[in-house]
């Protein structure tokens, strides 16, 4: 006669099988389930938000320029229009730019990533309206945005506030593109 060890978690899993006191395979499974389409309805809500909140605002701030003297800080505004969700992580932004006697009105399709949820638009090696390389990382939180940017060798930082647009230059439904204001 010969006798086989069974170890004790063997019997353990088989008396809770038993016992119905196990998870069940199935409901593993829906709870993942379950849990991606929570994180799907997440997301939605945070790409709406998004969008609300910075569709008919204004970015007002300023930027410095790395390795110069910054004394007064050179004012920057971004007028925006629509912010609208484009496919993948691209969203496409209707956006008037005023820095320094540069005066502009361009639909910018932009790639917007999240940390957590935080977004951060972001802008790498990408030509605007002819000029350029412009690369920029940007977080907006809290009715505010911080980031950096870069023009060919030259970059710094960027910071200011986001406030609804009361001004006139961006209609959110405008398709109008590279047109410089006068």
């Amino acid at each position: 006669m010969s006798f086989r060890f069974i170890s004790a978690s063997a019997v353990l899993t088989c008396f809770l099988a038993f016992a119905g006191l196990l998870p069940d395979p199935s409901a593993r499974a829906q709870d993942k389930t379950d849990e991606a389409a929570d994180a799907a309805a997440g997301t939605s809500q945070l790409h709406e938000k998004f969008s609300r909140e910075l569709s008919g605002s204004k970015l007002q701030g300023s930027f410095t320029v790395t390795g110069r003297e910054q004394g007064t800080l050179t004012a920057e505004e971004y007028h925006i229009g629509e912010v609208k969700k484009d496919d993948g992580d691209f969203w496409t932004f209707q956006a008037r730019i005023k820095y320094a006697e540069n005066d502009y009105t361009v639909p910018l399709r932009l790639q917007v990533l999240w940390a957590g949820d935080t977004p951060v638009i972001t802008l790498t090696d990408s030509k605007i309206l002819g000029q350029g390389p412009f690369s920029a990382r940007v977080i907006i939180y809290d009715n505010k945005y911080a980031g950096t940017w870069s023009h060919g060798p030259v970059g710094g930082h960027l910071f200011g506030s986001i406030i609804p647009d009361s001004a006139e230059g961006v209609d959110k439904d405008d398709p109008a593109a590279g047109e410089k204001k006068k």
